[in-house]
Formats: structure tokens, sequence, C-alpha cells
């Protein structure tokens, strides 16, 4: 006798024990929960050899921090620089000094003009009080705004109605109280703003925003999700089991996995995000599978007469190196998020793993202790389900050959439309409307600015040399060819300034909005107008240090990384046109830093899955100690994903950073299914000496009715992932589930005429086990 099953029988006879240090061990790991954490730093979901994310902090690093609040502004009629409008946006201005860590703030009504008061440069706020104006001179402040292309379309919509204030912020990076303490600011504001102009509409965005969204989207997917995947397991449980207090150690065990899992965490240090935030309501669904299987073969034991000890010990037997394969293969899918190349998901990998192999140590030791001394009844309904699973068991031997073909005709037609689909992220979208940020974000991008951002640090040559002309000229031809791209909404760049100092310096004639001819001019009249700006203010976030390099901000309308990855190639084919090669510089930024990861995931993650399903494979082989069966699992396991992807590019096209961690997720539990029946079907054919029709209803009839619920209950548990707001959790827990409805359909109507076209041999012993 194998020693599991003594394992199983010394479980059952010593109930107390086991519970009592099965109990000590879970909380010992649990422990850790005091040291979790939540990040909200967008910059986590990047690793720190990513090159998109280097370029992005050595912009930093050069230039102002790329941080931001964005407040945005409109009135409900009218246009946005009224009287009241420009009042609003005065106080909105000096209240966002406020917010912590805010080391710029950039309105119309701060922005430093510049006039010519005879043969002085006259650098002031473009509305000294904003409390005391008239319309006069709103309409002029109108007329000017709509002339300064570094105002126009980025601090005012074209149609005059939107208007916007943004605070630029240097916060510690991975802080989140310093997030938390620059949002609760920032709202603050923005109501107090809202209560005084009742009449205005105010919205938040911007970085820091987004940022808030992670950690607010993770901790509503941990108080709203898990609890709802908790009332789905207990209804489900009781309606096709009737078993009360089975049910109740049944939540009791899938509570302590997820708690050790999360607690293991906390000692490993994994701080959880939105991504890693959907490893609890995995983790559910894993280890209500395992006990489904043991409770089901136990209550089905009973109704054939078996005393409760004696069924329960039978279950553990039956399911033991079934339950420890399909663990070990769920384990194995999740742990290959760790190829990810975005932390998040590594982090959800590494705790879903481990969540599924405390789910099954607890499943063989605590639930099978607990079954033992709590009430437990034998009743019809399992009965009739055993008898549908026969009957069903009946129609596939009876249909094999019409279910082989139009199964695999299903599963080639499904994959044949694969190449339909095509990345185009947003990482806007990442969260759904009932986000704050979501919302502000949409209108922001409608109606004046989107926080789509391009960086350009373009090289001047030496210390200074960004006051030649040549230089200057090159920028200012840049700006205009980036201004002609559909892409773009708005440039930024240092030569718009100095061709306005130029005009200023010149009786603001109009003649004069050109770029000085002569270098030292050019550098007089930038020092004249540097010495005369105020105190945050300055020309730190275009231009370093040495005068080097100056960078070019080029704002985007609502675009995806389709769009982002076609406009950069462009801008690099007319760089290398137009320009010496060492002003061919790629863009950095959030945007681009998104518009890479999910192809960069995908990569990694092909890379991941392919050792995944390999190792899952010979695991596989090894178990069922048979070349024949392992190949023919092959199909059932391959097939699945293929065709959820098929079937979902029906209806969309577009596929996201989501994607690359489908197959990884999903790879484990779609084994669960073909374990059980093929691991059944060989005890059959091998240990019972059944015919291969007969081990086909032997396998429905044991493992059918657990097989339906667990997958049952695992499409639930992916669907209430399916609700986060945070919709690449969203999306993963919605072709997910898919992915697992239709791993069901094969396992039940397409592997078994599989096994039957193969195994048409007499003498199961050569046909089954290896040589």
């Amino acid at each position: 006798m194998p020693d599991y099953k003594n394992f199983n029988a010394y479980i059952v006879a010593n109930p107390f024990r086991v519970i009592l240090i099965s109990l000590l061990i879970a909380f010992a790991a649990m422990a850790g929960l005091k040291d979790l954490r939540f990040t909200n730093d967008y910059r986590y979901f990047f690793t720190e050899d990513n090159p998109y994310l280097q370029a992005f902090e050595n912009l930093e690093k050069t230039y102002s921090s790329p941080d931001t609040i964005l407040y945005v502004i409109q009135p409900a009629e009218g246009p946005a620089l009224s009287p009241e409008g420009l009042s609003l946006i005065g106080t909105l201005t000096e209240k966002s000094w406020q917010i912590p860590f805010s080391t710029r703030v950039d309105s119309v009504t701060n922005f430093q003009n510049t006039r010519a008061i005879d043969d002085d440069l006259e650098v002031r706020d473009l509305v000294p009080d904003p409390e005391n104006v008239n319309v006069a001179l709103s309409q002029y402040v109108e007329r000017v705004v709509m002339e300064e292309p570094l105002l126009a379309n980025r601090l005012l919509s074209a149609d005059g109605r939107t208007t916007a204030v943004v605070i630029t912020l240097k916060p510690p990076k991975d802080d989140a109280p310093a997030t938390e303490a620059i949002v609760t600011k920032a709202r603050e504001i923005k109501a107090e703003i809202e209560e005084r102009y009742p009449d205005y509409r105010v919205e938040l965005t911007g970085s820091q925003m987004l940022s808030i969204s992670f950690t607010e989207s993770a901790f509503n997917d941990i108080t709203t999700l898990t609890p709802l995947m908790f009332v789905i397991i207990a209804v489900v449980l009781m309606l096709l089991t009737r078993q009360f207090w089975a049910t109740l150690i049944s939540i009791i065990v899938i509570v302590l996995s997820a708690m050790i899992a999360l607690g293991a965490a906390g000692w490993l240090n994994i701080p959880l995000s939105p991504p890693s935030s959907g490893a609890p309501t995995i983790i559910l669904t894993v280890a209500v599978a395992d006990c489904v299987h043991i409770l089901i073969s136990a209550l089905v034991a009973m109704g054939n007469g078996k005393d409760k000890k004696t069924a329960i010990i039978e279950s553990t037997n039956l399911n033991f190196q079934a339950v420890f394969l399909t663990s070990i293969t769920t384990a194995i899918g999740l742990l290959s998020l760790n190829f990810s190349d975005a932390p998040p998901y590594q982090d959800l990998g590494t705790i879903a793993g481990i969540g599924s192999i405390a789910a099954w140590f607890l499943a063989i030791t605590l639930f099978p202790a607990f079954l033992s001394i709590i009430p437990l009844k034998a009743n019809k309904t399992l009965s009739n389900q055993s008898a549908f699973m026969g009957k069903l068991a009946d129609f596939v031997i009876r249909k094999r050959r019409v279910l082989l073909v139009s199964s695999l005709l299903v599963v080639v037609a499904s994959t044949a439309m694969l190449p339909r689909l095509y990345f185009n992220d947003r990482f806007v979208e990442y969260f759904d409307e009932s986000m704050d940020f979501r919302t502000a974000s949409d209108w922001s991008s409608e109606n004046l600015t989107s926080i789509y951002i391009l960086n350009f640090s373009i090289p001047a040559g030496q210390q200074g040399d960004i006051s030649n002309p040549d230089y200057l000229n090159h920028l200012d031809k840049f700006a205009k060819w980036m201004r002609t791209q559909p892409e773009v909404k708005h440039v930024a760049t240092f030569s718009d300034i100095i061709k306005r100092i130029n005009r200023s310096m010149n009786g603001d004639e109009q003649d004069y909005y050109v770029i000085p001819d002569d270098r030292d001019l050019a550098a007089q009249y930038l020092l004249l107008y540097e010495m005369s700006l105020p105190y945050g203010l300055d020309l730190n976030d275009q231009i370093n240090i040495d005068k080097s390099s100056t960078r070019v901000i080029v704002t985007l309308t609502d675009v995806g990384t389709k769009d982002i990855k076609s406009l950069r190639q462009r801008t690099l084919d007319w760089m290398a046109e137009n320009g010496p090669q060492e002003r061919v510089v790629e863009p950095s930024g959030q945007s681009v830093m998104f518009s890479y990861i999910g192809e960069r995931n995908f990569i990694a993650m092909a890379e991941g899955t392919v050792y995944a399903f390999l190792l899952i494979s010979f695991c596989l082989f090894i178990a069922l100690r048979s070349i024949r069966l392992g190949l023919v699992s092959l199909v059932p396991n391959l097939a699945p994903t293929a065709v959820a992807m098929g079937i979902f590019s029906l209806f969309q096209t577009e596929i996201g950073l989501w994607t690359s961690f489908i197959t990884a997720t999903a790879i484990g539990l779609i084994v669960d299914a073909t374990v059980h029946i093929l691991s059944k079907y060989r005890v059959a054919r091998v240990d019972l000496g059944y015919s291969p029709e007969d081990a086909i209803r032997y396998s429905f009839k044991t493992v059918g009715i657990a097989l339906g619920v667990s997958s049952l209950i695992l499409i639930g548990g992916f669907l209430v992932l399916a609700q986060s707001p945070f919709l690449v959790n969203g999306m993963i827990g919605l072709i997910v589930s898919l992915t697992i409805f239709v791993a069901l359909i094969i396992d039940l109507l397409l592997l078994p005429p599989l096994l039957l076209a193969i195994d048409k041999d007499i003498d199961q012993q050569s046909n089954l086990q290896t040589t």
C-alpha cells in the first residue's frame, strides 16, 4: 500500500491532532500579514532594467519631475476665461501650492507674459489680480492665450470653454502615504472650489491620480470581490451538496489558504498592487476545487453505503494523487508569471502559487480531519447527479465520431481566427468608468488635453549651445512638423519662448516672432528672461542645468499604443532625415513606458508559458506513467486558450497588457479536469481491467460531478474577478473564465472520443503502461 494511504488513514483517525498542527502552521504563515503593504507607484509596473523606465528616470533627473496633478475646469455655459472664471483659476492656482511636494503651478493667470515697456522687457503674471478682472481684460487675456503656443490647446481649449491648472510634484518614490497626502489635499481643494463656484465642473487627473487609482482599485478588489466570492462559493456548495457544515469547513479552508498566501507576501516583502490584489480570488477558486473533489467523492461513497470515516479515507485515497498533481500544475502555471517584465504580475504569480500549495496542504490535512468530526450525510441530489454523468458518458461514447470531428473543427476554426488580434493599449483605460481617474481623464481628453505625453530631450551640443540659432531653428522646425501629426494635440518647445522674447524686445512687433540670428543676443535674451521669472516658474522643466539640451513636450490626443508606436517611428525617421545623428533621440515618459509594456510582457511570458507547459507536461507523463495518455493530455491542455481567444476575436480585435498573462494563469487550472479524467481512466483500465468504454463511464461517474462543481466555482470566481475596476484584472477574469468553460467542454466531449480512438487494444497493460 502506498504511503499516502496510511497518511490518509492517520488523518481521519487523529483529527484533533491534525487540526491543531495544521492551524499552528497556518497561523505561523499568517503572522506575516502585519507586514503586508500596498504600493501605488505606477513605476512599480516596470523592472529596474526596463530601458523605458530608465529613460523616464533620466528625464526626471535632467529636468523637473514629470509627476503632475491636473485640474480641468469648465463652466456650465460661457467662456472659461470670464471674470468669474479667472477668479476661480487664480484661487485654484494659489491653493494648489498647498499640495504636498508641489514644485510648480502653471495656469493662465500666473503665465509669465512678456511685453515691451520702452526699451525694457516686462515679465509678469498674465493676470496679476484675478479677483478684479473686468470683461475687457478677460477678453484680452483670452486673446493672448489663444495666440500663445505654450498655452493654446494646453491650458485653454480651442473653443475657449475649458481651461486647466497643472501642478508639478516631486514626491518620494513608492511612498503610498505621500501619494495619499497629495491626492487628499488635491481633492479637498477641488471640493472647496466646487462649493465656491457651483456652476463649474472641476475634474482631477494626472500621474498622481493614476497612482492613487492603483491603490483604490486594489482595495476595492479585496474588500468587495473577495467577500462576493465567498458568497458564491457558499451558495453553490450548499445548492449542490446540501451540506451546511461541509460548506462551512470548505470556507474555512479557502480563507486560510488565501491568508497564508498573503501572510507569505508579508514575510517576503511583496507589496499588494492591483494585479496582485487579484491573488486571493484566484486562491479561493483553487482551494475550493481541491475541497470539492474530496467532499463529493466522500458523499458519493456514503451514498453507496460506506460509513463516514471509511468514505473519507476512500475519497482521499482516490483523489490524493490527482489533487496533488492539479495543485502542482496550477502552481507551476501561476509561478510562471515570474517571467513577466512587470513586477506586479510576478507578485501575483508568487502569491497565487503559494496559495495553491497552501490550499493543497490544507485540503489533504485540515479538510478531511474536519470532515471526520462534523455531521455529514449522503443525499439523493448527488446520486441523481451521478446518474446524469453516466448518461452523459453513454451519449459521448455513442456519438464519439461526430463529437471528435466537430470538436476538432471548432478548435481549428478558433485557432485560425487568432491573427485577427492585435495589440493596442491605453493605460487610462486600465480602469473602468467607475474610477474617478478614468472619468476625469476621458472628459479632459474630450474637452482639452490628455495625459498621454511624449518627451524628447534634444541635445544642442556643448554647454550653452541651446542659444545657437541653428539649434533653435532645428527645434522650431521639429515643433512645426510635430504639430502636423494627427496624434498630436500640443507641442511645448523652448524655441517658442525665444521667439516670444525676441518679439517683446522689438516693440511686440509680430514680424520679430522669429529665432534671433545672433547667438549672443539669444543668450542675453534668455538670461534677462530667466532673471525676471519668479520662484517656481523657472525654465527647469524645459532646459537642463548646463544649457546643453532642451525638452520638447508633446501632448497627444486620446491614442492607443499602436498610434504612439507609429508616431515614434515617424518621428525617428524625421529626425534622421533633418538633423545630425546626435539629435535622433527616443521619446520618453509614461506613455512610452506603457506603450511597450504589453509587447515586452507578451515576449517574456511566451517564454515563461513554454517552460510552464513543458514542466506541466512532464509532470503529467510521470504521474500518468503513460506516454500515450501524456500525449493525449496535450490536446485538452493546449486547445482551450486558443479557442477562448478565437471566440473573443469575434467580439473585439484589440488586445492589451492582460493578454500576456491569460495562458499562464489558465494553464494550471485547465489541467485540473484533464488530470482527474485521465487518472480515473487509467485506474479503470490498468487496476480494474475495464474496457475503454467502461473506463470512460467510470471516470465520468467518479469525477464528473466534482469536475462540474469545481469548474462552475472556478468560472464563477474568475467572473467575479472580471468585475474588478482594474480592467487588466477584469479582462483576465473574463477570458480565464471562458477558457475554463471551454476546457470543461473539451474534457467532456473531445477527450473521451480521443481516448477511444487511440485505445482500442484489449491488452491494457501494453497499451497504457510505459515499458
